[in-house]
Order: structure tokens, then C-alpha cells, then sequence
């Protein structure tokens, strides 16, 4: 019945799509798309356009990935140290991201920032990407640490760690277990804010699909691809993200 279902909501929203699209008059064109994709040329495969957009979206995503970790966990850990100064610093920095949209603050470090440090575009995007996916970061590693048992800082002080080896050997190993699916999450949802550089004239493939765009006016066909590169990528790392769940011990 669950199966029967899925079939009858698949076909009504193809349906609708269908009858949506034969409404506009639409001239399909899906022949022009592939060479945006791939050419064969004597020396073999050539990448279009799109997949080299990928590629810049990969890169820009794994370096924000790795530095919106490491803002979180320094956000965390200010926040939950003794240093007024320290959890007034994170008190601002998360409120402060949190709380205003990702377009403004890529903008201003774009426009007011960047001029002035001379920071190259990719680095200014992602820079704002760091910062703000750091902020959840940091509140998903905060449920993850006060999770932990107090049992487990005593038995860590009582066998003379200082703060920060209970930290390092005690509490955070057993914090990023019980944090991990939420922060695969905030990992697929950076692949998709990640659309946003575009904005500041990096050719991702966000980008490189509105050049393609206004080149040729295939807009439905181009979009309908970029969107599935979209889903690849995400459904590949809801995957790897499921894998490392079971790996961990989580409920599959």
C-alpha cells in the first residue's frame, strides 16, 4: 500500500509538472544540452562548462566545511570556558551570524571587507560560508558536549587531566558521536547555500548554469540539469553520511 502510494503522488506531480510545462508552449530542446556537460573532441572527453562549475562548488564546500568546523569548535569552547571576555566574544559572533541573512554577510565581507584586506572572491565566499555554517556548528557541538555525562569530567580530573585533555580525550570523543547526523546535515545544507557565491561573480555551477542561460535560453533544460547535480551531490553525501551513522553505532 506504502508503495502503491509513492506511485500515485509520483504520477500526480509528473502529471502536473507535464500539464504545468504543455501550458507555457514550451520548445524542448534537451539535444543542446549535453555538450554543456561533455564534448568529444580527437583528444577525448573535454568538460563542459557545467561539470568545471562543479568542481568550484566541491572545493568551495570542502574548504568552508573544514573551517566552519574548526569557527564552531572555537565558538564552543569560548562560550563554554571561564573567560567572560571569551563567551561574550561567542554570545556576539553566534548572535550575530544567526541572525542576519547569508546574502548580507557575504556582501559585506564582499564589498567592505575584501577591498580592504585584499581578499580574492573565492576566499571572501568561503570565508562567509565558515562563518556561518560555524555558528550552527557550534550549537550542535554545545548539545553534543553538555550531552556528555558529568560523571565522565570527574573521572577525567580525577585522574589528573587538565581541562583540556578531559576535553580532548574525554568529553569531545564522545560529544562528535552523538553530533555526527546532525552535523552531516549541516553539511549538505552548506553544499546548498554554496549557490549563493554566485552572487559575487564566482563561476560555480550555479553561475556557470545562469551564463548558460543567457547564452542560449534553455531555461528549463538547464536548470532541470543543474538541479540533479544538485541532488547527486547531496543524495551522495546523505550516503556516505548514513554509512558513518551505522559505522558510529547510530540506529540505521
Amino acid at each position: 500500500m506504502d508503495v502503491l502510494k509513492y506511485a500515485l503522488a509520483l504520477s500526480l506531480l509528473v502529471y502536473l509538472v507535464a500539464r504545468g510545462v504543455a501550458s507555457l508552449g514550451y520548445y524542448w530542446q534537451w539535444y543542446r544540452v549535453p555538450r554543456y556537460l561533455f564534448e568529444l573532441t580527437e583528444q577525448g572527453f573535454i568538460a563542459g562548462p557545467l561539470p568545471k562549475g562543479l568542481l568550484v562548488t566541491l572545493r568551495i564546500t570542502a574548504s568552508s566545511l573544514v573551517l566552519a568546523f574548526l569557527f564552531g569548535l572555537a565558538a564552543v569552547l569560548l562560550r563554554l570556558s571561564g573567560s567572560f571576555t571569551g563567551r561574550a566574544v561567542s554570545r556576539v559572533y553566534l548572535e550575530l551570524i544567526r541572525n542576519t541573512p547569508l546574502l548580507i554577510q557575504l556582501f559585506f565581507l564582499y564589498f567592505a571587507i575584501a577591498p580592504v584586506l585584499g581578499m580574492s572572491a573565492f576566499f571572501t565566499a568561503v570565508l562567509a560560508l565558515s562563518l556561518f555554517e560555524g555558528a550552527y556548528v557550534s550549537e550542535i557541538l554545545r548539545a553534543g558536549i553538555l550531552g556528555v555525562p558529568k560523571g565522565q569530567w570527574e573521572a577525567g580530573l580525577s585522574l589528573g587531566l587538565s581541562p583540556w585533555e578531559s576535553y580532548r580525550f574525554v568529553v569531545l570523543p564522545q560529544a562528535f558521536r552523538s553530533v555526527l547526523p546532525p552535523l552531516a546535515s549541516q553539511a549538505i545544507s552548506l553544499v546548498k547555500d554554496s549557490a549563493l557565491v554566485s552572487t559575487i561573480a564566482i563561476y560555480d555551477l550555479t553561475m556557470q548554469g545562469q551564463a548558460i542561460v543567457a547564452e542560449t535560453f534553455l531555461t528549463f533544460e538547464v536548470w532541470f540539469v543543474v538541479a540533479a547535480i544538485y541532488l547527486a551531490v547531496t543524495l551522495t553525501l546523505s550516503a556516505l553520511a548514513h554509512g558513518l551513522e551505522r559505522s558510529a553505532g547510530h540506529p540505521a
